[in-house]
């Protein structure tokens, strides 16, 4: 596994790398010192932005490399075969393809094109959001290349989340023992074509490869290639998350902020290809238990104030579990779909 370290030894501007190795390596005798300092670098970066690098995470070179090579062979196939796994096809899993402009952030087209993964289940799992994935044909690499880094990536979001129970002074195991004993665990990948591609000379001012969002769940670990354009919104401005060698991004989503009354904010980002080059993003989801309501926790304060969210959602006003949310939260994202696929909602869903 390669070290991530950069020039300026441990950050990638003001965002801090973290080695999360303490909880993803085997136990020594110094593990619980170690892993109490790694606690007290999360809290600091959750504090400040939300957002922080990680290395030490275990996920294996070949499987990343292996991953990388199968999903640039999938965006290079012929639009009518991408289309083949169309997310039309996945009814309610909300699995498979979607093509340039079609995923909505805040109402507006992203300029990006890409595939959702999930848990393989059942098409008989009656939930929305859960069923079989839709893998490509032409290249079947990408299945157990989709599959394998899964399971990797639950176990470091696992890992994380020890770091940040131990962060808010909490047990070790406090997640894990419940809102994610039963993870809900949801992978993409996305391809962000170069400006070129646009058929008008490049993306207006006022383009996105994805708008400005917050995610939804506990944390998003993102595999980046070797292109910039993620950027972060903290208290500085916005700053660029620019791909370190051997790291993850890792950020808090809506539900962690929630947990912790607002003390751990989850944080708005955007990206923007302006590399002239395509871009691909690997973003996975480790969030709670589809049935788990997420009540602030009791040991923290309800926080007010900060930068308002950047679709108007207090979070402190949700009600109900976190498939609500989530489902809620992706029928705005793909509304043709959620139209076709989800029961007649029982009240409005302006709440979310």
């Amino acid at each position: 596994m390669n070290s991530a370290v950069n020039p300026a030894g441990n950050t990638a501007g003001p965002l801090p790398v973290i080695d999360v190795s303490p909880f993803t390596g085997p136990s020594t005798p110094d593990t619980g010192r170690e892993r109490a300092g790694v606690a007290r670098r999360i809290e600091a970066a959750c504090l400040d932005s939300g957002f922080f690098y990680i290395s030490g995470h275990g996920v294996p070179d070949d499987l990343i490399a292996l991953l990388r090579e199968a999903a640039a062979r999938f965006f290079l196939l012929p639009p009518e075969h991408k289309m083949r796994i169309s997310m039309d096809r996945g009814g309610r899993a909300w699995r498979g393809y979607f093509p340039v402009g079609g995923e909505l952030t805040s109402g507006r087209p992203d300029l990006k094109e890409g595939l959702y993964f999930g848990a393989d289940l059942g098409r008989e799992d009656p939930r929305p959001l859960h069923g079989p994935n839709l893998y490509p044909e032409e290249v079947p690499e990408l299945r157990s290349a989709v599959r394998a880094y899964m399971d990797a990536l639950t176990g470091v979001g696992q890992a994380v989340m020890r770091g940040v129970a131990l962060s808010l002074g909490l047990e070790e195991d406090y997640f894990a023992s419940g809102y994610t004993a039963t993870p809900t665990v949801l992978f993409r990948i996305f391809h962000y074509p170069p400006a070129a591609e646009s058929g008008r000379g490049g993306w207006g001012p006022d383009e996105w490869g994805v708008g400005e969002h917050t995610d939804y769940g506990l944390l998003t670990l993102l595999l980046q290639d070797g292109n910039p354009g993620l950027q972060v919104h903290t208290a500085r401005g916005w700053i660029e998350a620019p791909p370190i060698p051997g790291t993850l991004v890792c950020n808090i989503g809506d539900m962690l902020d929630r947990l912790t009354g607002g003390l751990y904010r989850s944080t708005p980002h955007r990206v923007r290809n302006h590399t002239g080059r395509g871009r691909l993003s690997f973003p996975f989801f480790f969030d709670p238990g589809w049935d788990c309501e997420v009540p602030p926790l009791p040991s923290l304060p309800a926080r007010d104030g900060g930068r308002p969210r950047w679709d108007g959602l207090d979070l402190r006003a949700f009600t109900g579990t976190y498939g609500d949310y989530l489902t809620a939260k992706v029928a705005k994202v793909f509304p043709h779909l959620g139209g076709r696929v989800l029961p007649p909602a029982p009240g409005p869903r302006e709440s979310v």
